[in-house]
């Protein structure tokens, strides 16, 4: 059993001054107003202007606003990033394409095979790398197309694919194992992908 205890009872004083609530703040109200400012301007599509502001906050700006612009800085530094990509060889390219499929940015990625498909495409490593696209992203039947074009270039391909783990969802498909182990002399079950 728990005895009472004997002594004084603590009082608590009131502040004399009341703090103001965050909204009442007029510098946090105007950190507020930039924040949302600079998520206008990135839903309108205009990183620069949304970058600026979201610096401002990361620096200046109230710890609970800061970290959210941060994320959303991070977001407008890919974004003006991507636009201001440039490549000195295909080489350079389908490795900035590898790491886009990396990172989940299949819609990115795919745009920019489109392009290295329409410059290079005799290069096997780009429908290589478009068939692993397609795999990943569901659409079966053009990777097939597109690896069975990377083979054609450079038989070495089938190979390759035989112990891609991206191409696993698809390890079932008879068509794909028609592809990988083609009996001797059988003709191409898969029409070209295309230039």
């Amino acid at each position: 059993m728990v005895k009472p205890s004997k002594g004084k009872m603590l009082e608590m004083k009131k502040s004399a001054t009341p703090k103001a609530s965050p909204m009442q703040d007029p510098q946090f109200a105007q950190a507020v107003q930039n924040y949302e400012t600079g998520l206008r301007a990135m839903q309108e599509r205009k990183f620069d202007k949304a970058k600026t502001l979201f610096q401002k906050l990361v620096t200046t700006g109230p710890k609970e606003l800061a970290d959210r612009a941060a994320v959303h800085l991070n977001a407008c530094n890919q974004q003006l990033g991507r636009a201001n990509v440039s490549f000195k060889t295909a080489e350079e390219h389908y490795d900035y394409v590898v790491s886009l499929m990396n990172v989940g940015d299949y819609v990115t990625a795919r745009e920019h095979l489109e392009t290295l498909v329409g410059k290079h495409g005799k290069a096997d490593y780009i429908w290589y790398g478009f068939a692993v696209l397609e795999c990943l992203t569901g659409h079966v039947e053009e990777s097939l197309k597109k690896l069975n074009e990377a083979i054609k270039l450079n038989p070495s391909n089938r190979f390759q694919a035989r112990s891609d783990t991206d191409f696993n969802n698809m390890a079932d498909d008879p068509r794909f194992t028609e592809l990988l182990y083609p009996e001797p002399g059988a003709p191409d079950a898969w029409p070209s992908a295309g230039h």
